[in-house]
């Protein structure tokens, strides 16, 4: 990815790197629970009780930390075939409409969860007793590392838009 595509240099690099091992660490923990619970009912007869609460809770993280590491890398929201057959003017509007209705998208995610949080801190899951907020801190937390690259893939491609032709 050019040096100008990449929202916040190196440091940004290093962090949603991070994120995506994290994904996949997650993912690992996931498989890891549910192959555990299908072996213990298949020989056993009998589970580990709260562990297939494990598998779903972690999706969800799964899901919006894998997000915002896939859109670090620009591997979202766009559709390349369509994209690389426009001007670089028309490229970089398209970017401003994508990137601008899904920052939208995210905020208001965010605002939906700053009821639902913690709302959902007052239940706990009826398996591991793990208060849903934990789970559904995911949705912020996701929200707002995606919203980071969005931002500065919108900014550039404004930038761009609205260049001086020569």
């Amino acid at each position: 990815m050019p040096a100008r595509d990449r929202p916040f240099g190196e440091s940004g690099a290093r962090f949603y790197g991070g994120l995506g091992w994290l994904a996949g660490v997650l993912m690992a923990l996931l498989t890891l629970a549910v192959f555990l619970q299908v072996i213990l009912r298949y020989v056993a007869r009998s589970g580990i009780e709260g562990l297939d609460e494990a598998p779903r809770y972690l999706f969800v993280w799964l899901v919006m930390i894998g997000a915002a590491a896939a859109m670090y890398r620009g591997e979202h929201t766009t559709l390349e075939f369509f994209r690389d057959k426009l001007t670089p003017r028309g490229r970089a509007l398209a970017t401003v409409v994508t990137e601008g209705v899904g920052i939208v998208l995210f905020l208001s995610m965010i605002k939906v969860s700053l009821v639902l949080v913690p709302n959902s801190q007052l239940q706990s899951s009826a398996g591991l007793g793990l208060p849903l907020g934990y789970v559904y801190a995911a949705m912020p937390v996701g929200a707002v590392l995606i919203i980071l690259p969005m931002a500065w893939r919108l900014a550039a491609a404004l930038r761009d838009v609205w260049q001086k032709p020569f």
